[in-house]
């Protein structure tokens, strides 16, 4: 079997997954306990499928530190491509493409979502192979998962001819209403379209010219026009936006003749909402499903999770109650999917805890807002081993900075000293400063701001390990 090219798809923003999921920390970061998340476990998974070559990850320009750190703490190296801004996966997919046919090579490409759970591994690279025999074939190969519900929320695929490996694609289904979903059932035939494929990069390449020639152009370009920046590979921004924005579906896979499709026998869920969370996951006795500090009496059938605090429950069924230090959502298991009408209020409204988590990544490590009141600032910051912030200064604020954990190396003005826990030191306004990790443990701080102005903008870098030198900001 050839060789084969993970790319892998970090595009979505996951609203549906509020409070927890947000613009900037979408669902594919979020934590799930004890450090997985999503994201961690679709590179872990492309790491060992067969005959796997170093995956491509296909990224935002705004998660791309988020990208860098699940990649070094899997140890997995990575060419990370980033969107200047989201265009839909059939021109992610062209960009992904373009990038492994730079050097001349034509692989076959496993394209897989950042943020789908599947329970049997086994079963899904026994897919792939076969998916791999088709693709070598000319075929485009969709995965099809066997269904165990008339489910909604999916789009299906209808299987057509056999084939040795799978099926010629008959016709795709949009997301049917729940009648006709039952009616697919018990039809037989249909498989929920899970949005993993298998493809050799110039078939796609050239099934996409043939149907969507202005995603095509739009693309090539980009690519022709790409950058490199450390770790990371910018396609021409105007060239890209030039792009209409469209998904892989409609653009080529519902065009083409070369569909086919592999049946996977596998539990899998895209988990795009909170019930799909809960029933992804082993409930109690109670059929309670529990995240975080969490004490109940009465309560049945819940979804329970709490990020910062003690959540109490008493006599309460069916709920979904997902606490973080800015936000609280209470709904009912059965409308969940209504999260996104919440979401799209927040946006009207411009608040801010639409778009950005109380906990920020940067390439360096986090900082968290726990306090903020007029004139001064209260954070939380955490340095990796070895990551340094810019050196850089402010004009309207100064900062003390008081070491809690690890060991921490400041420059103040001229001079350059270590602090251990339990010691501090001052930042002028307008005093050039930096900060560093020089220990092999994660350095943790408490920084107090005061001043006129506390926004993350009054910062000005004059050198930065992360050629963020001429960006103004965050730290």
């Amino acid at each position: 079997m050839q060789n084969i090219a993970p790319v892998i798809l970090c595009g979505g923003s996951g609203t549906r997954l509020w409070p927890l999921s947000r613009e900037t920390y979408p669902k594919q970061f979020v934590d799930m306990g004890e450090g997985r998340t999503l994201f961690k476990d679709t590179l872990l998974r492309a790491r060992r499928a067969p005959n796997s070559l170093e995956p491509t990850v296909i990224c935002n320009e705004e998660h791309r530190f988020y990208v860098t750190a699940a990649l070094y703490e899997c140890d997995v190296r990575a060419t990370i491509l980033l969107e200047p801004a989201p265009r839909n996966t059939a021109p992610a997919i062209a960009l992904a493409a373009l990038s492994l046919m730079d050097d001349g090579a034509d692989p076959l490409m496993l394209v897989l979502p950042s943020d789908h759970a599947i329970s049997d591994e086994d079963a899904f690279f026994k897919g792939v192979r076969s998916a791999a025999a088709l693709a070598e074939q000319g075929h485009i190969v969709t995965f099809g998962i066997t269904p165990a519900s008339p489910e909604t929320g999916f789009g299906y695929i209808e299987q057509g001819e056999a084939l040795a490996d799978g099926y010629r694609v008959a016709r795709f289904v949009e997301k049917p209403d729940a009648t006709t979903a039952q009616a697919m059932l018990d039809q037989g035939g249909f498989l929920w379209n899970s949005g993993m494929f298998l493809l050799r990069a110039s078939v796609y390449l050239k099934e996409l010219e043939r149907f969507a020639p202005e995603i095509h152009t739009a693309c090539r370009a980009a690519w022709e026009g790409h950058t490199a920046d450390g770790a990371f590979c910018r396609p021409d921004a105007d060239a890209f936006l030039a792009s209409p924005s469209d998904s892989i579906d409609y653009a080529v896979m519902e065009q083409t003749d070369l569909t086919a499709v592999v049946p996977l026998m596998t539990g899998w869920s895209d988990l795009g909402s909170w019930e799909a969370l809960y029933q992804a996951e082993q409930a109690d006795d109670s059929g309670n499903v529990c995240h975080g500090d969490i004490m109940t009496q009465d309560a049945e059938n819940c979804y329970f999770n709490a990020q910062h605090r003690l959540l109490t429950a008493i006599g309460v069924r069916g709920l979904v109650v997902v606490e973080t230090s800015d936000a609280v959502l209470v709904a009912p298991r059965e409308r969940v999917q209504d999260v996104k009408a919440i979401v799209g209020r927040l946006q009207s409204a411009q608040r801010a805890e639409c778009r950005q988590h109380p906990r920020v990544y940067r390439p360096w490590g986090s900082y968290e807002t726990l306090v903020m009141d007029g004139r001064f600032q209260v954070k939380r910051i955490i340095v990796n081993p070895g990551a340094e912030l810019s050196l850089q200064m402010h004009h309207h604020r100064a900062e003390h900075w008081v070491v809690v954990n690890g060991t921490a190396e400041v420059t103040n003005g001229d001079e350059v000293r270590l602090f251990s826990e339990n010691q501090s030191t001052y930042i002028p306004v307008g005093t050039k400063h930096r900060l560093k990790n020089p220990g092999v443990i994660p350095l943790v701080l408490i920084e107090i701001q005061s001043g006129t102005y506390l926004g993350e903008d009054d910062i000005v870098r004059f050198a930065d390990v992360y050629g963020r030198e001429e960006k103004t900001d965050t730290p």
